[in-house]
């Protein structure tokens, strides 16, 4: 299958089957010099030539040649060129849907990293115990013993933060995919708008959303159980590692889902196996966008969270006298400083994260199925039918 159907350049062969890039060699019988005529005055009454209807079908849309090779300029009627894109267009569409739409976006992002923020620092204050301090002579069994204790206690302690942390975040990723897809078209959007078209979607995206977790869960469960049974750390070690390259590489697979879910109107196991399509034979390509931004994002966040943090750690340590034996994480203004810089760190990198991975469901369907006729017939321009 052809990659990227329609997008060979016009004029990139080479003519008469020169293949080493010399100059042409023109044929030797040419014309005398100042032999070459007008064409003749029309007679009377003959009609004129039919017009030359325009080259290259849809997407060329009948706009005036441009350049030496009569080539059109690619249409953009969004965020996004019509054609396939590069990392760089695909995080740019995501920057700009950000700054072009920021009302819709940040409304959206902004109250969902407050009630986000706020449920983890009520917990954190108050449903996570005080961690016992670690005897400066433990042994390192015994360090290592107290650090996944410590972290068993905090998780069991942040469990209802984790719930509503999860039902925001797919309330936001169902209305940014929605806000998305209109940006790609140049239309704007609202609120009120993005809510009603993502509300019918919301229990099949939860569906979704749960499944894809478990899937993963019980492959890692599969992986470690048989070094479990034989009691074996290397069995164990080999199985996790396993399990894990195979979580790693469903994640990628099903990485398109949500928007296929949302954009498409299919059901959970329907856009589970869309996706997998859409991914197969691009694995790696998706596999590196989806790594890289990430990890940019992550770089992004830690530094837009690094003022907040280091002016929690001075309010408090300016307080250490008046703090109780619960420690510097239950301060109030340690909580609320670094929660404030939460709220603002998530609004703004949700959102490109959201936009990536909607941005490489169109990609990708712009290279397979040619999807961005369709779009160019959605967003009413001319030249891609009615």
């Amino acid at each position: 299958m052809n990659d990227t159907p329609g997008w060979a350049s016009p004029g990139s062969a080479s003519s008469d089957g020169d293949t080493n890039g010399s100059t042409p060699q023109w044929s030797s019988n040419q014309p005398p010099a100042g032999q070459w005529q007008p064409p003749a005055a029309p007679t009377p009454g003959t009609p004129p030539p039919a017009p030359v209807p325009p080259q290259g079908g849809p997407g060329w849309g009948g706009m005036p040649p441009q350049g030496p090779w009569n080539v059109p300029p690619i249409a953009k009627p969004g965020v996004i060129a019509l054609r396939p894109l590069t990392m760089g267009d695909i995080l740019d569409g995501a920057v700009t849907t950000l700054r072009r739409y920021w009302r819709t976006v940040l409304t959206v992002t902004v109250s969902v990293a407050a009630v986000m923020q706020i449920a983890q620092i009520l917990c954190q204050r108050y449903l996570v115990p005080t961690q016992t301090p670690l005897d400066p002579n433990a042994s390192p069994a015994e360090t290592l013993d107290h650090t996944l204790e410590s972290l068993r206690i905090s998780a069991i302690g942040m469990v209802p933060a984790y719930v509503i942390a999860a039902i925001a975040t797919l309330l936001s990723a169902a209305l940014l995919t929605v806000v998305i897809s209109r940006a790609v078209l140049g239309k704007p959007i609202d609120l009120g708008t993005a809510w009603r078209e993502a509300r019918p979607r919301l229990l099949p995206l939860l569906g979704l959303s749960l499944l894809v977790p478990l899937i993963g869960l019980a492959v890692m469960i599969v992986g470690v159980l048989p070094g479990v049974l034989l009691d074996s750390e290397a069995v164990t070690a080999l199985g996790s590692l396993a399990a894990l390259l195979v979580v790693v590489w469903l994640w990628i697979r099903f990485s398109l889902a949500s928007p296929a879910l949302m954009l498409e109107r299919q059901g959970v196991i329907a856009s589970m196996k869309r996706s997998a399509k859409l991914v197969q034979g691009t694995w790696w390509r998706i596999f590196g966008i989806t790594v890289l931004a990430n990890l940019l994002m992550a770089l992004v966040g830690m530094i837009l969270a690094i003022p907040f943090t280091t002016l929690a750690m001075a309010l408090s340590l300016d307080n250490l006298a008046h703090l109780d034996t619960s420690g510097i994480e239950k301060d109030w203004s340690f909580l609320i400083i670094t929660g404030i810089g939460g709220v603002i760190t998530n609004a703004i990198v949700y959102p490109i994260t959201a936009g990536v991975s909607v941005l490489l469901y169109v990609d990708q369907r712009i290279r397979r199925e040619a999807l961005d006729i369709e779009l160019g017939r959605a967003a009413g321009l001319p030249g891609y039918g009615d």
